[in-house]
């Protein structure tokens, strides 16, 4: 049991730092307000990670291009590595490095947003598509742990959970992903749940 409440005190203690810092916060509403934007000029925003990274990416993906809180159009959403045949193609015939940098070239234009997530912030793959993305001049939004590691530098913007502690940090990244999707749901459509 008391293995169990320092689990839940640990992910608490995370989600308490980020409350208090406003630094983060305005992170927050930084990517929320840019995301917005970008939609606004029928950009896209598209989500690349790893292991549990890649199952955040995916998630946060889908409460944007399905829904949040209520029924509404889709926004154009989606992470990079839902397919298969080209994941293990491109791994496999160039480098798993390079399985979200090639999708980039491909799909991503000047305003879209680029959301990386990665706990150590030290993703080759995600590093990758973060210096093409600078390059085409898409927004980039690196999900990190506390010290941002190599993605601090190609962040746009960066969310880092204050947290050195993997599974913290994912969840804190989820939940940060939840407020981005709310305040960018009721921005787009104009009401709130």
């Amino acid at each position: 049991m008391n293995k169990i409440k320092e689990i839940i005190t640990a992910s608490i203690s995370v989600k308490e730092k980020i409350l208090h810092d406003p630094m983060l916060i305005s992170a927050l509403q930084k990517v929320a307000d840019e995301i917005v934007n970008c939609y606004a000029h029928d950009g896209k925003v598209l989500f690349c990670g790893n292991g549990g990274s890649a199952a955040d990416a995916q998630h946060i993906a889908a409460e944007l291009s399905g829904r949040f809180y209520f029924d509404r159009d889709p926004l154009d959403a989606e992470a990079l590595h839902v397919n298969t045949s080209y994941l293990t193609a491109v791994a496999n015939d160039y480098s798993y490095d390079q399985v979200y940098s090639r999708l980039i070239k491909a799909r991503g234009r000047k305003g879209d947003v680029l959301v990386g997530i990665s706990t150590s912030g030290n993703s080759g793959n995600v590093l990758k598509a973060f210096e093409l993305a600078n390059e085409i001049g898409m927004i980039t939004v690196g999900m990190t742990g506390e010290s941002g590691g190599k993605m601090k530098s190609l962040s746009t913007i960066l969310l880092n959970a204050p947290s050195g502690d993997t599974p913290r940090i994912q969840e804190s990244h989820i939940m940060m992903g939840h407020i981005i999707c709310e305040l960018v749901e009721e921005r787009m459509f104009e009401r709130g749940k």
